[in-house]
């Protein structure tokens, strides 16, 4: 039997290399706001604060939708007013565009952390359950969709009544006239509509959800919390509803 020896190896014939193995790059530790972030329930606390955010500037918002109801020269003095808040030590117009950011980063922010969690709660349940009750709640569904419609009234809403582009008058400096104007059409008052009763579902459901998030909620507060949202959303929907019931019933001219 012929024992394996080792040859010497023969100037000029290329020798077999070892296998090279590729060593993962360490990745670098998250950051504390990164860790917060990319957990559940930092997401959940970012949708529930930023939530409360935009509810507040709803809560301003109707109450100054409500200056329709006094005529032309109270509503158009409120939009005059709410250029000048701030000076002399803020310019023309600064507060709106402090504003306008911060409100935009509270929808950009709620808005994609309800999409991951959303995605996040798909993922953990891939197989679908034969009754789509037990998969998802009436409330799930209501917050997903009312998102959604909320997305798409906000940019009709801007072309509408801030740009103008939309909007069959759009004159700069006539809040009332052109609130008129939008809301003499039929597509104008539907779409306002359907999308104040989405807004009014998607208080409902998601006031009490953030009370819990952010530990405000108990079994003894629970009750209390629950009856807090159902008059904010029936408040602030009957409110922003007002308007153009008020131009199509004649009310407001």
């Amino acid at each position: 039997m012929a024992l394996a020896t080792n040859r010497p190896a023969t100037p000029g014939t290329p020798q077999p290399h070892p296998p090279q193995h590729d060593t993962p790059r360490p990745r670098r530790p998250r950051s504390a706001a990164g860790r917060f972030w990319h957990s559940t329930i930092g997401k959940k606390a970012v949708m529930a604060t930023s939530g409360l955010v935009m509810l507040a500037y709803l809560v301003a918002h109707m109450l100054g939708n409500l200056k329709v109801f006094f005529g032309p020269d109270d509503m158009n003095g409120y939009a005059h007013w709410l250029r000048t808040i701030g000076e002399p030590v803020l310019h023309h117009e600064w507060f709106l565009w402090i504003m306008r950011p911060l409100l935009l980063l509270a929808v950009v922010a709620h808005a994609v952390a309800a999409a991951q969690l959303s995605r996040r709660d798909l993922a953990a349940r891939p197989v679908k359950y034969a009754h789509r009750k037990a998969r998802t709640s009436y409330a799930t569904r209501t917050m997903r969709w009312g998102g959604v419609i909320l997305a798409l009234f906000i940019v009709w809403h801007i072309l509408d009544l801030t740009t103008g582009t939309v909007n069959p008058r759009g004159e700069a400096g006539h809040p009332y006239e052109n609130i008129v104007a939008a809301f003499s059409t039929w597509y104008g008052n539907t779409i306002y509509i359907v999308a104040m009763l989405a807004l009014g579902l998607h208080i409902r459901h998601g006031f009490h959800g953030a009370a819990q998030t952010l530990g405000a909620g108990s079994p003894t507060r629970d009750r209390v919390w629950k009856a807090c949202a159902n008059v904010l959303a029936v408040v602030l929907t009957a409110g922003f509803l007002s308007v153009p019931v008020g131009v199509m019933t004649g009310i407001v001219e």
